[in-house]
Parts: structure tokens; sequence; C-alpha cells
């Protein structure tokens, strides 16, 4: 359902919890809804004149991609909250509707939903540039959260990107605090290499003191610990966070634990148009699977299986049974 808005001015979950879940509980996504334009052109971009591209508009936001690929794997309830701009919030709502998701949409009466620009060459999809307006995204904020979102859910994953603003870095605390009190598991993903250099690693790993699971990307764990190979650092990083799974693209995905790397799940081939969601697949799918059950690495290879699905498509939502 979309909420709409006037303006406005524990103890760490049980060990069991992070490799396996009940399937009778819902997974909660709180994160971020985005327009993105998709813009696929061949080689180089050319400075200062036309470059002829293939350009789509998409719904994304790596909260509502993790959200769709995670309904999309099935076996769950799958619940959204965002925050949107008036400008196409029913266009959101009715996406997100149609990938089997739950969406509690907060309407910003002064921001426009956010939009980013992906700049894909198509000759080389792997080589992505955003351009990033987070818009009403980041908008998410304490009052916005309700404790009785927790009700009926089994697990709660937080996207990173509300880390990169004042209200929804309070709005993490907020659902963090009130997870842990419920014994609800949390998992987040870093969600960009650039914006944690911003943030800054040692605020980073203070604000996810308390999350049970962390998804990083291999450029995201290597900066988060200073260590070139993702092995080394996914095993650093599960020193602090009980769980950590390493997505590593066509490498497959590292599963680390008590400082050890315990797996690594080899990926799965796939013909590559648009790695534009490809991690947000991978950790859809992987919470979904561990939501019904399953244990870390096959967890990681069900996320490993989307991923590649993912790659193949434009955009970064599922595809859509019609």
């Amino acid at each position: 359902m979309t909420a709409r808005r006037p303006g406005r001015g524990g103890a760490a979950a049980p060990d069991h919890q992070l490799g396996g879940g009940s399937p009778d509980g819902a997974l909660l996504v709180v994160g971020d809804v985005i327009t993105d334009v998709v813009a696929r052109h061949r080689g180089p971009l050319a400075a200062g004149t036309d470059t002829a591209a293939t350009i789509r508009t998409v719904p994304g936001g790596a909260g509502a991609n993790v959200a769709c690929w995670a309904a999309h794997r099935g076996g769950a309830e799958v619940r959204l909250l965002g925050r949107v701009g008036a400008d196409s919030a029913a266009w959101h709502e009715r996406e997100l509707v149609a990938c089997g998701v739950r969406p509690r949409l907060v309407v910003d009466p002064e921001a426009a939903t956010g939009t980013v620009i992906c700049l894909v060459d198509a000759e080389n999809a792997a080589e992505r540039t955003f351009l990033t307006d987070s818009g009403a995204s980041l908008r998410l904020a304490p009052e916005d959260w309700s404790d009785a979102l927790l009700d009926g859910v089994a697990r709660l994953h937080l996207s990173g990107y509300l880390l990169f603003s004042e209200q929804s870095r309070a709005l993490v605390a907020v659902a963090l605090a009130a997870a842990r009190t419920r014994g609800v598991p949390v998992s987040l993903d870093p969600a960009s290499a650039g914006f944690l250099v911003e943030l800054g690693v040692d605020r980073f790993v203070t604000l996810v003191e308390g999350v049970d699971v962390l998804l990083p990307s291999r450029d995201e764990a290597c900066l988060l610990t200073g260590l070139p190979e993702a092995a080394d650092a996914a095993a650093k990083l599960s020193r602090h966070v009980p769980l950590v799974v390493a997505k590593q693209g066509a490498e497959g995905a590292l599963v680390a634990r008590s400082g050890t790397v315990v797996a690594h799940v080899p990926a799965v081939p796939a013909t590559v148009r648009d790695t534009t969601g490809a991690g947000d697949a991978f950790t859809g799918a992987f919470l979904a699977a561990l939501l019904m059950g399953a244990g870390p690495e096959a967890a990681a290879a069900e996320g490993c299986r989307a991923g590649a699905v993912a790659v193949e498509r434009v955009g970064g939502r599922p595809p859509v049974d019609a």
C-alpha cells in the first residue's frame, strides 16, 4: 500500500538463525526505490557530441530490486518499505506488486523519486557508470518506521544506501534496534564503494554494529578492510559480522564465518548484457533461500543462479510472468 504523509519538518540473533530460517515468516526489505534510466552504448562515450545508445526507463533501486528477486524465488512473503515522490509512486507500486512484493511506499511531499542514469558499455557490460540523484529515497526517516512492520517478519534486510544520509541513517538505527529486540536477524548490503569512501570505513563499521549478515561486493569488502584479496577481506569482515557473503560476479561468491572462508560458490555461466542489479538479484535470492531453511552455501548458490539470470536482462528486476 502507499502511505501518504504531510510535510515534515537487545541481544544478537542466535547463530542458528544466520543459516536457515522459518518458512512461516516474511522478509522485510527497507531501502531505496529508484527510477533507472539505462543507456547501453557501444564503445567509449564521445565527449562534446552524440553517442548512439539504446535507452530504457525501468524501475530500480537496490532495496526494491532485492525485494523483487526475493519474491521471484517464491516460497515466502516479501514486504518493502521505501520512500518515493508523487511523480511516480503509482507506477512503482504497480511494478512492485507485479513482482509479488507487498510495498509500503511513503510518498514524499517535496522530493521527486530518486533517479539513476546507468551508462552501460554494450561491448563490455561489466563497465558501468552511475549518475545518481537519490531524491526521496534517502529521505526515509524514523517517523516512517513502525515496530508493527516487523509483525510476522522472520528476516529484515537493510539497503546500505540508507547509510548515506542523516535521515535514513537514523531510520537504520531505529529499525536495527527494533529487530534486535524481537530477535529478528538483520542483513545489510553496503551498496556502493564510492559512497563508502565518502562515509568513511570506520563510521560504516560503527553503523552496522549488530548486523548478522553482511553482503558486500568484492570491491566493497576490500575497501572496508584495506586488503587486496577478496578472500582475506571476507575472512576479516567475518570477525566483526557473524556471516559475510562476498559477491564476486563471474567468480562466484565467498562465504565466511568466524574469520575463515568456509565456502567458495562458483558462478553460473551467463551471456552478459547488463550487470545492473546483478548483486541485488544475488542478495534477494540468497535471503529468500535462507528464509526457506537453506544453509549459507546453498543460499549463495541460489544467489549465483539469480545473478546469472539478471545479467542476461536489461535493468535490475527479474522477469515477470505474463
